[in-house]
């Protein structure tokens, strides 16, 4: 039974990725503090911020929906910074593509849960 967003295995993903982002940017030069660390760091926590806020107005379920939305651009978005900290040598080969893997199964999740939203409700 999903008594909160916390419930949500979607949010679960999204919020502990967002943290291994969070752990893998400190590694990250200085010089990118405010450029590819920051991008990186609010690309991914949108997407567990966005599933949160969404879900409080869960009853509007265009609203809900347009949140998660947000969500999937957001992934997306994470992932372009991951190719950025990759081409840069910030971050190996194989950890590149696992984050992608990563993210690539999030977004799976989140498109799945766009499409089923009803039947949670209903």
């Amino acid at each position: 039974m999903i008594q909160s967003y916390k419930d949500l295995k979607v949010y679960q993903l999204s919020y502990s990725l967002a943290m291994e982002l969070f752990w893998l940017s400190k590694k990250f030069p200085r010089e990118e503090l405010y450029a590819l660390t920051d991008q990186l760091r609010r690309s991914s926590r949108s997407i567990a911020a966005n599933i949160v806020e969404g879900w409080s107005k869960r009853q509007y379920e265009n609203i809900f929906k347009r949140h998660l939305v947000d969500s999937m651009g957001s992934c997306d978005e994470t992932k372009l910074w991951l190719d950025v900290a990759s081409d840069c040598k910030y971050i190996p080969e194989d950890e590149h593509r696992c984050f992608i893997e990563k993210f690539e199964e999030l977004g799976k999740m989140l498109n799945g849960l766009f499409h089923s939203w009803q039947t949670f409700e209903r």
